[in-house]
């Protein structure tokens, strides 16, 4: 329960949007949120070291397989899960691929981590094999390009990446509340999203603070004679930095320089389209000396800023199933978002499936909470406060000296995220309406104490393990593999589950191979092919506007 404090600091904004929604809420007319997972982790040998075995074939086909295929390396298991509108049911799906997937793994765990298991070198990482397909041959192609730009160690980190979508009942609710009902429906969705984009981009820091786990990494993590200022040992093979969150996104983990002068700060669908899209067009100098196709030897799809869209990092992304000859851009720019991709989530490697139900409770409650915020355009210099405060938390995070920026002021870490949780309570009230309980009110009860006390903190709870385990994260981190991987085998699938996943093995090799035979034409011309229709723009007049609602 709010206490008076708490409540001055709600906007009466956001309180009025709340109280306007909420009949329609307990009615049950706004419907529900709908998510899916996708679930990244590296199969690992009985020593902690990345696995240097082909994709299981037991599992299926990697290029066609709905909900079990590869990231980026052909170690690193990726699942997917479908849409749900309970969070429930999304982890029981992603609980039985584990299970199905032990099922077929022999001497082999799934590490539980963000930062990878141990390492001998660049070439430890082995690339994701597809097939000889025109569209597999290109993801082999796009992920060795991957390697002579960053490296193939940077690609070996793990996360969760959460998709969420609101209701249309939802949406049309706030279009007649706003009085925007002459706006075509997929403009309006359009615009809401991004104005939802630019409030998690103002406080994502919440969550890197909240659910960061990766404070440490493995000494084979660094190349020889590295040291970066922010890290000390912790043990013979293990550094760590003291009051980090999640080093997974730090300058340690993903980070591209050439990027950064992009500066999407995602004030407008059309922005976003056209910074991609220039990016995937515009050659980098220093990739044009890598080449391309040197004597037959791909070694990048091109040399540009951007090979593909997908190689855009960021903690974010609005997103749109894309039809058949179409790209990610496209698909937005023809028909405008359809969910929201969160990208920041450290793996929790205290949980076997790496994200729990308070987690994803408290994410909903976070993502309704942006979108009913007012939230204007970024500036360039916001932009680049924003980006500091994430640095800051991600470095920093647990430090209660700590002061971030909010409007040109400082305000410590723990202020500013009790404000914001006093918001996120306003609502919560409008998720739980339509439940039997108090789920998401009870989520926030649960991680709030995290701002009060570090420790209770993923990232602190890593540095205390390793503290009372002799100090060596990979021994840490296997030891917790391998006790998940007893539970996991024991634990019981839904039998139609299980039915359509061994269909689906043989289903999606047989997939895979329809789709090599049906390959007619050089992997040279398929891929100029792609790139010409790729930077065709897509926008469609209001009148001819799809899903028009």
């Amino acid at each position: 329960m709010l206490t008076l404090s708490e409540s001055s600091t709600v906007p009466s904004a956001l309180s009025a949007q709340v109280e306007r929604l909420l009949p329609s809420a307990q009615a049950g007319r706004l419907g529900r949120l709908r998510r899916g997972l996708e679930k990244e982790g590296l199969r690992v040998d009985a020593s902690g070291r990345i696995a240097q075995t082909p994709h299981p074939r037991a599992l299926g086909s990697k290029l066609t397989h709905p909900h079990i295929t590869t990231d980026y390396s052909e170690a690193l298991l990726e699942y997917i899960t479908p849409v749900y509108s309970q969070p429930r049911e999304a982890l029981g799906f992603l609980s039985d691929l584990h299970t199905f997937t032990y099922q077929h793994l022999e001497d082999e765990w799934i590490w539980p981590s963000s930062m990878p298991a141990r390492l001998n070198g660049n070439d430890s990482v082995p690339i994701a094999d597809y097939g000889c397909s025109n569209v597999g041959t290109m993801k082999h192609v796009y992920r060795k390009g991957l390697d002579v730009r960053y490296g193939r160690i940077m690609q070996a980190i793990a996360g969760v990446h959460y998709n969420v979508s609101l209701p249309d009942e939802m949406w049309h609710a706030l279009r007649e509340l706003e009085q925007a009902t002459e706006t075509p429906f997929n403009d309006y969705r359009s615009t809401r999203y991004f104005g939802l984009i630019r409030h998690f981009r103002r406080h994502s820091w919440l969550l890197l603070y909240l659910f960061g786990a990766s404070p440490a990494v493995d000494k084979s993590f660094l190349r020889e004679g590295e040291m970066p200022a922010k890290l000390e040992w912790a043990s013979d093979d293990t550094l760590i930095a003291p009051y980090a969150t999640t080093l997974r996104m730090s300058d340690l983990g993903y980070q591209n320089k050439v990027q950064s002068q992009l500066k999407i700060c995602f004030n407008s669908l059309a922005n976003y389209v056209n910074t991609l899209r220039h990016a995937i067009t515009a050659a980098w100098p220093d990739y044009e000396k890598i080449g391309v196709n040197v004597n037959g030897d791909w070694r990048q799809l091109n040399a540009n800023i951007l090979q593909i869209e997908n190689e855009y990092y960021s903690d974010i992304r609005p997103k749109r199933v894309a039809k058949h000859n179409e790209t990610p851009s496209q698909a937005l720019e023809a028909r405008g978002v359809e969910y929201i991709e969160v990208r920041c989530l450290d793996l929790n490697p205290f949980d076997p499936l790496g994200v729990t139900e308070t987690q994803l409770r408290f994410i909903d409650v976070f993502m309704l909470w942006c979108l009913l915020s007012e939230s204007p355009w970024i500036s360039d210099d916001e932009c680049d406060h924003l980006d500091d405060n994430r640095r800051l938390v991600v470095d920093r995070g647990r430090d209660p000296k700590l002061t971030l920026r909010r409007q040109g002021e400082s305000i410590g870490l723990r202020d500013w995220g009790t404000e914001i949780f006093a918001e996120l309570r306003e609502v919560a009230r409008l998720l739980d309406a339509n439940e039997s309980g108090t789920p998401h009110a009870e989520a926030l009860d649960e991680l709030a104490p995290r701002l009060d006390d570090p420790s209770l903190t993923p990232s602190a709870q890593v540095l205390a393990q390793l503290a009372a385990h002799g100090g060596s994260l990979s021994e840490l981190t296997l030891a917790l593999a391998k006790t998940q991987a007893e539970a996991l085998k024991q634990a019981p699938m839904q039998r139609a589950r299980e039915a359509l996943l061994d269909q689906l093995i043989e289903t999606s090799h047989q997939q895979q191979q329809d789709i090599e035979a049906a390959d007619t034409e050089p992997f040279a011309t398929f891929l100029s092919t792609y790139f010409e229709k790729a930077r065709e723009s897509r926008k469609l007049s209001p009148l001819s506007s799809e899903d028009d609602q």
